[in-house]
């Protein structure tokens, strides 16, 4: 039986062997022509590998700031269709631009995406029976050769238009199979809006079985469907003699065709990278000098345990490398740091298995016992966790757009591999070295002396001064800097818009040149300290995008441009764009953030039966935001789209953190004897747990704190406050949430003994 045991523990050996080589394979180099899999394959957004950035300008006039609201939203929409990392932002008065990173064909973006227009879908007759179009050629394409017989204005005063673009909800090409002649049948399928499905009903009900409806698109038809049956489901769908492809376009010319106001393509380029090489190098040697620190200190603290721990951390980064690349995720610079953030946050599952492993060895426990009871009694806390953030993932990966949904993503990717590595890699490493013959007690860490509990709730009045004060303080900040007339956050202008300055040099310089010659000069011209920088691809131009410009600092720019580096002054070209983050976005956000919060609470309700467990872990993770978020006040701290991922972030390692503690004194009140206070179990809760929110709070923060001293300038906005935010969140995971789950649960008791 050992030797039995003993060969399968050396072929779990070979195979995680093998396992390690064919990920670190395909991440370097990657298979076959195409290299798949390999990490340079990976979608990178505008910051690491530039784009397509496309304006258009809108047609009839100056537009209202509410269609331009409605219209840029809608194409954050459409564009995500590429890249969740997309942005759509306006420029002047009258102009939409969108950079789609990851993409070095502007015209091939042009044709799917199609030509801003309006769309109707028009009644083959009208009210009186007339025809509204008719087939005047014979070309082929049957939707070309009908022509209208009146103007849009007059279809539109007869009622003949019976929908128009915005009152489609969406439109997708797909394929089916045929129930009669099983041959595969490309479509388009609709659905419409509430008000769309009522006009839709009455219009298909009339034409049912003898009439067409027209989609007419920005002055000719793109299809000319007949009617077969009433609609009344709000479900529609385009079939004919197509291929996949002219259904795909046909679609995307109908959710185009959904914007409120008529665009026009004013320009296109190809745009290079914001950020040089250099910054990319500087952000993976830090991610690499992170794992190794973590990795030695993991083997120091756990011995043969804490390197099984570093193996599966390798595995960890080789399956979200390739998993980036399977599910086309798009990575941005602070996507790479939300990674790396991730190594730090998957030690966590491995210190709460072996810490218990620690606690069953010091009692005294054979090493296979102790494997055993320490995955067994770790598995609640690691699943509750884990779900807990994934729920979070998830709700903001539905609800939220741009850089929220992109954000989900690369969390719930990191999510699930790491409970897979701890719960599965782990697992079989540990037990396969076990059966080869590594079974000294030696070898799975030191012995732990039973310290006395800590008097955690003895100071809970001192920790919930602290925690208010800090709080308190962010607001009053605000006040403070909204009476100096700074705004009360230092909004970037991805929040409130700034100004895009084109520049063509007469010298073509490099970006890192840029970075280190130009950009300095504009920071010490503007005061503003976060410029972000795209060169076009193929030309001398660079575009600089700054916080809002008024006249004097516009010309002051123009004339350090054109007597430093010699620039003709009607090569200079500058207009305010609006920000990235638009108001709707951020109402999606805000949203989706209390719909997950709210989801998340219901979960620890339903796990814990007690809602004061779930309660006191909701107000821990508001008490970390808001703690965060006054350090963006009182620091100045910039508050661009690493602002969103910080915060997102904090609320997933935030709410980890307090489930393990509280997964303890879940544990704990089962075996309570009839003496024991409740205020000494949760004290002796809080301290076992002590050592596991130490070690993961010390190496995460490890991670992150050589990103921020290694970092570009846009890696250190992001990992400052997130430094804070670990610091918070350990803080208020042993000092707070225990604590309030106390004074509830006694608050409650006492209410309930004097009711009686």
């Amino acid at each position: 039986m050992n030797n039995m045991k003993k060969s399968r523990g050396i072929l779990n050996l070979i195979l995680a062997a093998v396992l390690m080589a064919v990920l670190g394979f395909t991440t370097v180099v990657g298979w076959g022509d195409g290299k798949t899999g390999a990490a340079k394959n990976i979608n990178l957004g505008l910051d690491l590998e530039g784009g397509v950035s496309i304006t258009y300008q809108v047609k009839g006039g100056t537009p209202s700031a509410e269609d331009m609201a409605d219209t840029i939203y809608k194409l954050q929409k459409r564009v995500e269709q590429y890249s969740t990392e997309a942005s759509v932002y306006q420029e002047g008065d009258d102009r939409i631009s969108i950079e789609i990173p990851g993409v070095t064909d502007a015209n091939q973006i042009l044709d799917e995406l199609g030509q801003p227009g309006s769309l109707y879908f028009i009644s083959e007759t009208d009210s009186e029976g007339e025809r509204n179009y008719s087939m005047t050629g014979s070309t082929g394409d049957t939707a070309k050769d009908f022509t209208l017989n009146k103007t849009i204005e007059e279809l539109q005063e007869d009622g003949s238009v019976v929908l128009t673009g915005t009152d489609i909800k969406s439109a997708e090409a797909q394929t089916y199979s045929d129930q009669t002649t099983n041959a595969a049948k490309n479509i388009v399928s609709l659905e419409l809006t509430k008000e769309g499905t009522e006009k839709f009903a009455v219009a298909t009900k009339e034409a049912a079985g003898k009439e067409s409806i027209g989609i007419y698109y920005d002055g000719a038809f793109v299809s000319v469907p007949n009617v077969n049956t009433e609609i009344a489901d709000g479900r529609a769908m385009i079939e004919g003699s197509m291929s996949f492809e002219e259904a795909e376009k046909l679609a995307s010319t109908i959710r185009i065709g959904g914007l409120t106001l008529e665009l026009e393509e004013l320009r296109s380029n190809v745009v290079g990278a914001q950020l040089g090489e250099a910054a990319i190098s500087t952000s993976l040697t830090a991610g690499a000098i992170g794992l190794a620190i973590v990795c030695l200190f993991m083997c120091f603290v756990y011995l043969l345990p804490g390197f099984v721990s570093s193996l599966a951390l390798l595995v960890y980064i080789g399956l979200v490398l390739v998993l980036l690349n399977a599910f086309d995720v798009t990575l941005t610079l602070p996507g790479i740091a939300g990674i790396i953030l991730g190594i730090g946050m998957a030690v966590d599952a491995n210190v709460i298995i072996f810490a218990r492993v620690k606690e069953e060895l010091s009692a005294d426990k054979s090493v296979r016992t102790a494997l055993n009871a320490g995955f067994k009694k770790a598995l609640s806390a690691i699943v509750d966790g884990n779900i807990t953030t994934l729920i979070a993932a998830a709700v903001l990966w539905v609800l939220g757009s741009g850089s929220v949904k992109g954000f989900a993503q690369t969390l719930a990717l990191g999510i699930v591999v790491s409970m897979f590595t701890a719960l599965v890699i782990t697992r079989v490493l540990i037990y396969s070295f076990y059966a080869v013959g590594l079974r000294s007690q030696k070898l799975y860490g030191r012995s732990l002396k039973d310290r006395e509990p800590v008097n955690f709730l003895g100071k809970r009045k001192v920790f919930f001064g602290i925690s208010v004060t800090l709080v308190i303080a962010g607001f009053v900040f605000m006040g403070v800097n909204s009476a100096r007339g700074v705004g009360a956050m230092n909004y970037s202008l991805e929040f409130k818009g700034g100004t895009s300055t084109n520049i063509t040099f007469a010298e073509d310089y490099t970006l890192e040149e840029i970075d280190e010659k130009i950009v300095p000069v504009i920071e010490d011209t503007t005061g503003d300290n976060n410029v972000q920088v795209q060169k076009v691809a193929g030309t001398s131009q660079v575009i600089f995008k700054t916080q809002t410009l008024d006249l004097e600092k516009r010309e002051a720019f123009n004339k350090v441009m054109i007597d430093s580096f010699g620039v003709n002054e009607d090569e200079i070209t500058a207009e305010n764009i609006s920000s990235t983050v638009s108001s709707e976005m951020r109402q999606d956000a805000v949203v989706a953030v209390i719909v997950a919060t709210i989801c998340m609470l219901l979960y620890i309700w339903f796990r814990f039966k007690d809602i004061r467990f779930a309660t006191s872990a909701v107000l821990a993770l508001v008490h970390d935001v808001l703690i965060v978020l006054g350090f963006y006040v009182i620091a100045r701290v910039s508050v661009g789209n690493t602002f969103i991922a910080c915060m997102l972030t904090i609320v997933g390692y935030s709410i980890n953190a307090t489930i393990v503690i509280f997964d303890r004194i879940r544990e704990e009140l089962r075996t309570k004897t009839r003496g024991e206070g409740l205020d000494k179990l949760v004290n002796r809760c809080i301290t076992k747990t002590l050592t596991r929110s130490i070690y993961t709070s010390l190496t995460t923060f490890v991670m992150v704190a050589i990103l921020f001293v290694m970092g570009v300038s846009s890696i250190k906005e992001f990992a400052l406050p997130l430094m804070v935010g670990i610091v918070c969140g350990a803080y208020s995971s042993v000092c707070i949430t225990g604590a309030l789950w106390y004074v509830m649960k006694t608050k409650m008791e006492k209410k309930a003994v004097s009711a009686k």
